[in-house]
């Protein structure tokens, strides 16, 4: 059963992938579907379906994702310390590295900033690394996002742009924590049709993500024509550098095969939604959100590929297998 489950998890997540590719060649070709649709700019759904994703990912938690804390406290404290540190490093340096202009240079940097993303969930259970952990880093970085990515930002990306320390809180307040504790409410109180709410989310957030990547490709596309191989090169390159010092970094703190598995997936994927809706209040949605835009259709494809290569080698580590429990909640997707 595990064995399908996998499989399914794999295909939904390339197909996942196949759609944001053919949503952002649709927006480069066809900018004006994605711009407006009589008179309304659709740059305005943006947050608001970050509001839905994240409800969606409330509903699909419970008390149990914070038992990894106790139970692995060393693994999650170095999956969170990797979170925000190695990738919003890398993104400041490469931001310096580039010569992009400096509200782009601060779209590599806020991604980098931002916590990890739910598709880090599913990435983990079809690599077979420790599902367990992933759900448990996932949720304590979002968590703890509000009061760090704003600080990274200011330290980070205050060169390239002004940065509103509070202003951003909470922005990440109203987009992501209120949400998920609706969410967890919503949980709680109607237990039984959580099946339905579970089987139902990841297909809406799914839908929402990828509208997401084709209205801000959309907006952006006269800058991302003038920068975008170079931009896919940066992006491609954060993500590839943070799955792998995430994975030795891991290993060098005396963590198991399958859970240095587990951090590079976490640090490697973040929640490119999150940076796009942040990118949208700061009202510079077509150049600053363009690496987070970038970020999502590369690192499922990245991601996909790293988490099928795992797949075809198994560890064994006795209690961190990863188990089939959580598979309702690895099925919700983020970028």
């Amino acid at each position: 059963m595990h064995g399908e489950t996998s499989t399914s998890s794999s295909y939904r997540n390339l197909l996942y992938t196949l759609l944001i590719g053919v949503a952002v060649v649709l927006a480069l070709l066809f900018p004006g579907l994605f711009t407006e649709v009589g008179g309304f700019p659709l740059k305005k759904l943006i947050v608001p379906l970050l509001q839905i994703i994240m409800l969606g990912m409330g509903t699909t938690m419970s008390l149990a994702d914070f038992e990894g804390v106790v139970k692995q406290p060393k693994a999650v404290l170095i999956g969170v310390l990797c979170q925000f540190t190695i990738m919003p490093t890398l993104g400041f340096v490469l931001a310096n590295s580039f010569d992009f202009s400096p509200e782009i240079a601060a779209g590599v940097v806020l991604i980098g900033c931002s916590p990890s993303g739910l598709a880090s969930n599913v990435i983990s259970f079809v690599a077979k690394a420790n599902v367990p952990l992933s759900i448990t880093v996932t949720t304590v970085a979002t968590l703890l996002a509000p009061f760090l990515t704003p600080a990274l930002m200011t330290l980070l990306a205050g060169q390239f742009i002004e940065i509103g320390f509070w202003k951003m809180m909470v922005e990440i307040v109203q987009m992501v924590i209120l949400p998920i504790a609706v969410g967890l409410v919503l949980n709680r109180v109607f237990r039984k049709s959580t099946v339905f709410i579970n089987g139902v989310m990841p297909l809406i957030s799914m839908g929402g993500i990828v509208l997401i990547v084709a209205i801000i490709t959309a907006a952006g596309r006269e800058s991302l024509l003038n920068v975008g191989w170079v931009l896919a090169l940066c992006v491609l390159t954060h993500n590839l550098l943070g799955f792998a010092l995430g994975y030795w970094s891991a290993r060098l703190f005396g963590l198991n095969e399958q859970s240095s598995r587990t951090i590079a997936i976490e640090v490697g994927l973040q929640n490119a939604g999150l940076a796009s809706g942040l990118a949208v209040q700061m009202g510079k949605v077509a150049t600053v959100g363009l690496a987070p835009a970038l970020f999502g259709p590369i690192m499922n494809t990245t991601g996909s590929l790293l988490g099928t290569y795992w797949s075809q080698r198994p560890v064994t580590t006795g209690n961190e297998q990863p188990t089939v429990n959580n598979d309702q909640r690895t099925m919700s997707n983020d970028q």
